[in-house]
């Protein structure tokens, strides 16, 4: 992969769920702050049922002005659809894609081709049923995505989602659709944005997940892949720079040094100083751990010295400088030194402390 290929759109503070429901009448949402209302269609007589907006023959859409979308639904079955009910659709005026009920609790990504899931079990007639979670996405070029259950990899690094172009119908006219007009549904939540096309690691259903784990966590991993600094460009790969989900010493062996893992270790908000109820103070500690290896120590801890540099001076520059909306306020560096004989490897840890306001509006 290319230098700068394949790197993720994080959501912005400027991008978030625009069209929110909890189980409520969509017609007339429970917070209408930020938030669209939808229009209805269909002689259906919906009502909340369980904390559900309980569905048999109603299609609820909103008409966007923007040409990439992203929506999250979850559901389950009171009674079955029809093999092919149309639950989810999006035209962005030059392309459409749907999702349809398919046989045996799966679902099918209708474009200019179909691909479909495996079962996913709707829970249909359980007592208490867990909603199936589905996202479908709609880039303004045309490509279509469905994240079933908000996967985007399976254990083997294989993705999970569907793919494919979306019809090419040159309509003219835009839409976000979901409902449907046959079996029972109910639909337990919808979010949808008129922002972008987002995968779950873009734009997460919580605000404070998107706030910390994508927009200061997996965006930091970004800015560091992206980065032109001679030792993260040329010396560090791209996939050696990862999140640090797991940090510990047998999983951070797999991947082969010199090696870059970004941990948010720490969220805080010690005074909670909400500016009119809107904006809040938030401190992040974001933790960077530089491993090196060498049968040389000496080279291993400059090597490993001169990549955390590079880093400090990436994220010095492109972030915390906004003293209005994000500050980096500190920073400490520990520097790992050799302890015995058979010490090879390195690891350097950077710290970084931002500050930064947060909208409480998007919730």
């Amino acid at each position: 992969m290319g230098r700068g290929e394949g790197i993720m759109a994080v959501a912005t503070t400027t991008e978030w769920w625009n069209a929110r429901l909890n189980g409520e009448d969509p017609t007339d949402p429970d917070t209408t702050n930020a938030n669209t209302t939808w229009t209805k269609t269909g002689s259906g007589s919906p009502a909340v049922s369980g904390g559900a907006w309980r569905v048999s023959d109603n299609d609820y859409n909103i008409v966007p002005t923007t040409t990439a979308y992203s929506m999250v639904v979850a559901l389950s079955y009171n009674s079955t659809p029809s093999n092919g009910e149309r639950i989810m659709f999006m035209d962005n005026g030059t392309h459409s894609v749907a999702v349809q009920v398919a046989a045996n609790g799966a679902f099918s990504l209708v474009g200019a081709t179909t691909a479909t899931t495996g079962d996913l079990d709707p829970d249909m007639g359980e007592v208490n049923p867990v909603p199936t979670i589905l996202r479908l996405t709609l880039t303004t070029a045309g490509t279509a995505r469905l994240y079933p259950l908000e996967i985007i990899e399976d254990d083997d690094g294989n993705n999970s989602y569907l793919e494919v172009t979306a019809t090419n119908d040159a309509s003219g006219s835009k839409k976000i659709e979901w409902g449907n007009n046959s079996g029972t549904i109910d639909w337990y939540n919808v979010y949808t944005t008129t922002k972008g096309a987002f995968s779950p690691d873009e734009l997460a259903l919580s605000d404070f997940t998107t706030n910390t784990l994508l927009r200061m966590g997996l965006s930091t991993v970004n800015i560091l892949k992206d980065s032109k600094r001679a030792y993260l460009k040329n010396v560090v790969s791209d996939s050696a720079i990862v999140y640090g989900y797991d940090i510990s010493n047998s999983m951070i062996n797999r991947i082969s040094p010199p090696s870059i893992h970004v941990l948010l270790k720490n969220v805080n908000s010690p005074t909670f100083e909400a500016l009119s109820g809107t904006r809040v103070k938030i401190n992040y500690d974001v933790q960077l751990f530089v491993t090196t290896r060498g049968t040389d120590y000496k080279n291993a801890y400059r090597l490993g010295l001169n990549i955390m540099g590079d880093c400090f001076d990436e994220l010095y520059l492109n972030t915390g400088l906004n003293g209005t909306t994000d500050s980096l306020i500190n920073f400490t560096s520990e520097f790992d030194s050799k302890m015995d004989d058979d010490e090879v490897v390195c690891v350097h840890v950077l710290t970084m402390t931002y500050m930064r306001q947060v909208s409480m509006l998007h919730r």
